[in-house]
């Protein structure tokens, strides 16, 4: 066996060099990095302390810190005083010690299961995040802990940048030295947004639910702790499927850490959360967007404070008018129409119970309202306020005038000639029977003779606000109003005359103690038509209902009375009526003012009006109509229709009369 040479002197004096150069470079490098290190690590240990401190000394009292809202909350309650709707940012408070002990699970199951153990930031927690984000190769899962969370809550917006996260460290550092984990599990459960304008689990658990956090089952405390990962998306009053199947994988996630035993998820998940009778209603919408609107902002949209308003608001009566809608449209309108439809139901006296400001819309406050912001020509229904203004004058129901062509000059314009909507013409009938059969030329010359003005002046008295016509044809509804506004004019008719200005707030409050802040508002009730005029304008709309235009809104069980509206090229459909106890509006169009086709107000709008009378009357007893029935007939009976020579003469004839009778000269001539 060969013997190994041993390395001669100069070769073991150039190792032993080379192990001492590499040691020392060794040495060298780690002490640079130690003493790199340690001063880093010392200076970033300064900075963190000292960040820590500085959030530390900001921290007040752990009941200061429950109710993070900018901004107060309004709460509308019907005229039961039941919650039917809800704006701003609503907030109830909870103690974490009071919650469900299922909510508190879920929440650590989800958020946080280490969060009774860490000291407001885990380590594990983050790098078992990392990992399953790089497993996806996407951002999947987050590491911050409840407390982080709860210090983003505090302290900062929930803008995602590299220097909040940072920033999060030592903030939640600070709360978990101030407070003892309870109390930041409080915070957490008031301060985190649940959607639907929930902030906290109690305002969420309330507003979905119906009850309180303390109640929730474990397949509630599921679908609540669910909303932390996105509330819009997973809110069930959006889309409540969504909102089950996330809850569904919140029971997983309880029942792996044994929160929940098999048999309690499989029972959880067999039952999962359902939304209360209130929040699946979800109607009212509309009309608490316009009681908000109509309040004072700073007690309303810009409430700094929790208010509560009790309002004119009937459930029942807006289902009616709701399911009214639907049906008629699922049965008699085409599945791919576009058109819209809009329903206002009120009391005589102008206490708004229910209203729809369209079709086919969510529950999204600030939807565009039909009801109240689309300005529409009201055609025939504005016929109501001439004949008024017509009897006002001293005219009677039975007074005769005459349906012929007629020709008015309108200064610097051509002359103008209106047409019926039969465009033929009757010759001689009553008022009652011209307001019946909606005879366009006969309601012109009740304007005239009452003059225009007066016309006018008691549309305006009645509550609309919206500028009318001048010209000759403001008799025929050319003027735009509003749904609303009109329904209110008819309201002032039932009313025996007097002005019923529609309104919707009974009373507003705030929530805390219940101090009164404001009433109704309402302006007192004054004098638009005397009695007489009232009541034969009640039978003369009735009238319509029993056997003219609107007879197809009769109802059965109780007398009732109303009017037709029709717009040029049927861009505009309305029906307006009332029974003794409830006026309801309808309008019907497009928003693009396309013409309905083969639709009238005597058409869809009376078949909606009637449905939904139905429905709102379904038990009510009988009130009869307040009419006053005229006592002679001086409609001349027509055996035979008569010659275009015969009905120029009678109009020679109606001239000569009007003339001697004084009619106004504004009229211009026949």
């Amino acid at each position: 066996m060969a013997r190994r040479r041993k390395p001669s002197p100069v070769r073991q004096r150039q190792l032993g060099m080379a192990e001492r150069i590499s040691r020392w470079i060794f040495k060298t490098i780690f002490g640079l990095i130690w003493w790199v290190g340690l001063r880093v690590t010392v200076v970033v240990g300064l900075v963190l302390g000292g960040a820590t401190l500085y959030y530390y000394s900001t921290l007040p009292p752990m009941e200061e810190l429950l109710d993070g809202r900018d901004s107060g909350s309004v709460t509308l309650l019907d005229r039961s005083g039941e919650t039917f709707a809800w704006r701003g940012k609503q907030y109830q408070g909870i103690r974490s010690g009071s919650a469900s002990p299922h909510l508190i699970n879920a929440i650590i199951a989800t958020e946080d299961r280490r969060f009774f153990s860490h000291i407001g930031v885990d380590p594990k927690g983050i790098a078992r995040a990392m990992v399953q984000n790089l497993r996806a190769k996407r951002l999947v899962q987050g590491g911050s802990t409840i407390t982080q969370q709860t210090a983003k809550l505090v302290f900062f917006d929930n803008a995602r940048t590299l220097e909040r996260k940072l920033k999060e460290i030592p903030a939640a550092l600070a709360m978990e030295l101030r407070y003892e984990k309870e109390d930041i599990l409080s915070i957490y459960l008031n301060r985190a947004y649940l959607g639907a304008g929930t902030n906290g689990f109690e305002a969420a658990s309330q507003r979905y639910f119906g009850k309180s956090a303390r109640e929730v089952t474990a397949a509630e405390a599921a679908m609540l702790a669910g909303l932390l990962k996105a509330p819009s998306r997973y809110a069930p009053t959006r889309n409540l499927s969504v909102a089950q199947g996330r809850g569904e994988v919140i029971i997983g996630l309880m029942e792996d850490q044994g929160f929940l035993t098999r048999v309690e998820a499989d029972l959880a998940r067999a039952n999962p959360a359902q939304l209360s009778r209130r929040a699946q209603a979800r109607s009212g919408g509309f009309f608490a967007d316009w009681v908000m609107d109509a309040g004072p902002g700073f007690l309303t949209n810009a409430t700094a404070e929790d208010i509560e308003i009790v309002t004119t608001f009937d459930p029942k009566i807006q289902r009616a008018a709701e399911e009214a809608l639907d049906f008629v449209f699922e049965t008699k309108v085409s599945e791919s129409s576009k058109a819209q439809a809009a329903i206002v139901v009120m009391s005589p006296d102008g206490a708004v119970r229910a209203m729809v400001g369209g079709r086919n819309v969510g529950s999204t406050p600030g939807q565009f309202n039909r009801a109240v912001q689309a300005l529409r020509q009201p055609g025939s229904a504005f016929k109501t306020i001439v004949y008024a203004a017509g009897l006002e004058t001293g005219m009677q129901p039975n007074d005769t005038f005459y349906d012929a062509p007629i020709t008015l000059q309108v200064a610097g314009s051509r002359d103008w000639e209106p047409k019926n909507y039969t465009r033929d013409f009757r010759g001689e009938v009553s008022l009652t029977e011209a307001f019946r059969h909606s005879i366009n030329t006969v309601a012109v010359k009740v304007s005239e003779r009452a003059g225009r003005e007066r016309v006018r002046a008691i549309a305006q008295d009645f509550g609309i606000t919206t500028e009318i016509a001048k010209g000759p044809a403001l008799a025929l509804g050319v003027s735009e109003t509003t749904l609303l506004q009109l329904t209110g004019a008819y309201a002032g008719i039932l009313n025996g005359g007097r002005r019923s200005l529609p309104y919707g707030m009974q009373e507003l409050r705030l929530k805390q103690d219940g101090s009164v802040l404001m009433g109704a508002d309402r302006q007192a009730p004054f004098r638009v038509l005397n009695e007489t005029t009232a009541g034969h304008m009640v039978y003369m709309m009735r009238q319509v209902i029993d056997g003219g235009t609107g007879s197809r809104a009769r109802l059965t069980d109780r007398p009732a009375a109303g009017k037709t509206g029709t717009t040029q090229a049927a861009r505009d459909a309305w029906f307006i009526g009332f029974t003794g106890d409830y006026v309801a509006g309808v309008w019907m169009g497009y928003d693009d003012n396309t013409p309905l086709k083969g639709t009238t107000g005597g058409g869809l709008p009376a078949e909606i009006w009637r449905e939904a009378m139905i429905r709102i009357h379904e038990g009510l007893p009988v009130t009869p109509l307040p009419e006053i029935v005229p006592q002679d007939s001086a409609v001349v009976a027509q055996t035979a229709p008569l010659t275009p020579e015969d009905q120029q003469a009678q109009g020679i004839v109606e001239r000569v009369l009007d003339s001697l009778l004084g009619a106004p000269s504004q009229r211009g001539s026949y």
